[in-house]
């Protein structure tokens, strides 16, 4: 129920995603199940094919998320989140209110244990043809070099066994490749990572290189810097597009070729997508949930900070 949207366009997104999941895979629908149903009913699908879960709540974009999640426990994102905690489902995914649904993953469940603070990332599209992963993009705005660090390993594990990354390059965004440019921030997290056994580190990366993908395949900021880098390229692709541009490069910049957003460092698969995100782009988010989870990543991540 959550999103611009919806039902609409999380069912229709939900329908063209039948045919693209695994055989062994089922999405589950949680909602008004009478608007979910009528919905199927439209696009002639068989309501047989999803579980549907039956809520009577929603949480609306201008409520506030903390005390909206707790006092909408019929929700579907509040009662999706109770599935994900118990195993009930395997990844969770939602179009609706970011905050709820970081409200979810940090409260119903919960980061893993030895992870400072969960980030937000995004897959950015590079002119070498291989993805690559920038974090964080606006949950954490002010980091210390030991957080930022830590979405070092995080991404590296992300690149790795989601994008099949082999030994994913490492780098901190910074004002110039040198080891001694960048503010203080920026220094102390050089010397982290330089040190860290895990990663594949190569040192800083400029701004004129995150879509290169000649220098590294995971690209260390704040969310702050992030959140910036981001909405600039969806500037540039919205402005490409209304000229009449367009090349595999481009189209791979379009927001709902990608579908969402994983939040990364906590103990079940979650995906978060734009508020106003069409069929295509849930189609797009339930197949990236599908393959966080069938990576495995969570157990993958929880081994790396086990000590």
């Amino acid at each position: 129920m959550g999103g611009d949207f919806a039902p609409e366009a999380a069912v229709k997104g939900a329908v063209i995603a039948l045919d693209a999941i695994g055989a062994e895979s089922r999405i589950v629908l949680f909602g008004d199940e009478q608007r979910i149903r009528a919905v199927l009913a439209s696009e002639g699908c068989p309501a047989e094919r999803f579980d549907i879960v039956a809520t009577t709540e929603v949480i609306e974009m201008g409520d506030h998320p903390a005390k909206a999640f707790q006092a909408k426990s019929d929700s579907s994102i509040t009662v999706g989140f109770g599935y994900l905690a118990k195993g009930g489902i395997d990844g969770f995914a939602s179009a609706g209110s970011t905050g709820a649904m970081m409200v979810g993953s940090m409260y119903a469940v919960k980061p893993i244990d030895g992870v400072i603070r969960p980030t937000i990332s995004s897959i950015v599209p590079t002119a070498s043809g291989r993805p690559a992963l920038l974090l964080d993009v606006g949950l954490n705005v002010d980091c210390k070099p030991e957080v930022l660090a830590q979405y070092g390993v995080i991404g590296s594990i992300y690149a790795e066994s989601v994008l099949g990354i082999e030994s994913p390059r490492v780098a901190i965004l910074n004002i110039g490749e040198e080891e001694t440019k960048g503010n203080a921030q920026s220094k102390a997290t050089y010397e982290l990572l330089k040190a860290e056994p895990r990663i594949r580190f190569v040192g800083n990366v400029e701004g004129s290189h995150i879509f290169s993908g000649k220098v590294a395949d995971v690209i260390v900021c704040d969310g702050f810097v992030g959140n910036t880098v981001l909405k600039m390229a969806e500037g540039l692709y919205r402005i490409n597009k209304a000229l009449g541009g367009g090349n595999a490069f481009w189209d791979a910049m379009n927001y709902e070729n990608v579908g969402g957003t994983p939040v990364l460092g906590v103990n079940a698969p979650v995906v978060i997508g734009h508020g106003c995100s069409s069929p295509k782009a849930i189609r797009s988010m339930i197949l990236s949930t599908e393959q966080v989870v069938k990576a495995g990543l969570t157990a993958k991540l929880r081994q790396a900070f086990q000590n």
